[in-house]
């Protein structure tokens, strides 16, 4: 009982260093910033019930990626609510860090409505390899698909986001 206990403070703690990625994670697969938190705060508690099942050796982020989308997986089955209500727009806040350049901000927030309008799958890929940086073989362990289907998500993704490098983005005018 004192070891499972002691074994649950060391992962809420370790939990703690890894909570932006796994929203990060938890809001490519929702779309909407509530449900992400309530994945994320999920996909945290079973992570600490079940801290005796988490391998030695393994990462820890890639074992609560995939926790995070079993259950995600698992809601979607049982409410049917895949797409339900379109997506939730993020507060800039949340988008990007306040400190660089407008331009920046603007391309970021560009980049993060393209992102959000591919489809899950993409979306959770592209978060995956590109946010998380993950290989793409361990991204594949992670949402349990053959390396292929990363490498073939992550091409289409490209192909739509394509255009971010063919556009004028110019500094505003300030009056």
């Amino acid at each position: 009982m004192k070891h499972e206990k002691t074994s649950q403070q060391n992962m809420g703690a370790a939990l703690a260093e890894h909570m932006p990625a796994i929203w990060r994670f938890a809001f490519s697969l929702s779309g909407t910033p509530d449900v992400a938190d309530d994945l994320a705060q999920a996909t945290c508690l079973r992570a600490i019930e079940k801290s005796h099942q988490f391998q030695a050796g393994g990462t820890l982020i890639g074992w609560c990626l995939t926790i995070c989308r079993s259950i995600w997986l698992n809601e979607l089955r049982s409410k049917a609510v895949r797409n339900a209500g379109g997506l939730e727009s993020i507060e800039a806040k949340d988008l990007a860090d306040l400190s660089p350049s407008v331009e920046t901000n603007i391309f970021a927030s560009e980049v993060f409505t393209k992102i959000m309008a591919l489809p899950e799958a993409q979306r959770s890929t592209v978060e995956m390899v590109y946010v998380q940086g993950f290989s793409y073989k361990e991204a594949a362990a992670i949402l349990d698909v053959p390396i292929g289907t990363i490498m073939s998500r992550l091409a289409t993704a490209r192909n739509a986001l394509a255009d971010l490098n063919n556009e004028d983005f110019t500094t505003p005018k300030v009056v």
